[in-house]
């Protein structure tokens, strides 16, 4: 569907009140810069920030829904045969080979892990985050792999593979704070996959294997 004018208006106000909000809180900090200053600076009201973001860590953390979907969807999405362990696998390889800022692939972005390393608002609200995608990824394993009520094999699968997403990404944060490139780091990180998936037993790696779907 074409979007219409009104949604193209809201949705260019959004990202002008975030692109200005995410500039102050890399120039001063996030605790530092409050909403009222975030209005002034966008020319908006502070009623019209609240309206696109409900809480201030909104502004920084801008892309939840996405963060939180993000592998459910590499596993629903998975090929005919494909294990869940194995899709998740392929996709990280191929965001790391293609330098991604979806791994925060991106040089420069050591300053956006500064501004919630020193904040303890944004470091836990990612870290409930984490915990909400998990989740996602329990029920979504639970569906494709036709588990019966009460089996535990669904969230621990999920844990493991989210541990392996937010080890993978700690890994790429650690290496920009220290100056590495974004190629540097992506190769680290490719190392750092197969390391891992060394550590993966069978029962893990052949999990919920994809089937072919009924078309509809």
């Amino acid at each position: 569907m074409t979007e219409g004018l009104r949604e193209r208006k809201k949705r260019q106000t959004r990202q002008h009140i975030s692109d200005v909000a995410t500039g102050l809180f890399l120039e001063r900090g996030f605790d530092a810069v409050t909403i009222a200053e975030i209005a002034a600076a966008a020319d908006v009201s502070v009623n019209t920030v609240y309206n696109y973001f409900p809480a201030k860590e909104d502004l920084f953390l801008d892309r939840q829904d996405d963060v939180v979907d993000w592998l459910p969807s590499v596993v629903r999405g998975r090929a005919q045969g494909e294990s869940a362990a194995r899709a998740v696998l392929r996709v990280l390889r191929a965001e790391a080979v293609a330098v991604s800022p979806r791994l925060g692939l991106i040089d420069g972005y050591d300053r956006f892990l500064r501004v919630i390393g020193d904040s303890q608002a944004l470091t836990s609200r990612l870290a409930a985050m984490d915990r909400q995608a998990t989740e996602a990824l329990t029920v979504t394993l639970a569906e494709e792999a036709g588990a019966a009520p009460g089996d535990v094999l669904p969230e621990l699968v999920a844990g493991q593979l989210a541990w392996v997403r937010a080890r993978l990404a700690e890994h790429i944060g650690r290496a920009l704070l220290t100056g590495r490139t974004a190629v540097d780091a992506s190769r680290d990180a490719l190392v750092l996959l197969d390391e891992m998936e060394e550590l993966m037993g069978e029962k893990l790696l052949g999990y919920a294997k994809g089937t072919v779907r009924p078309t509809v």
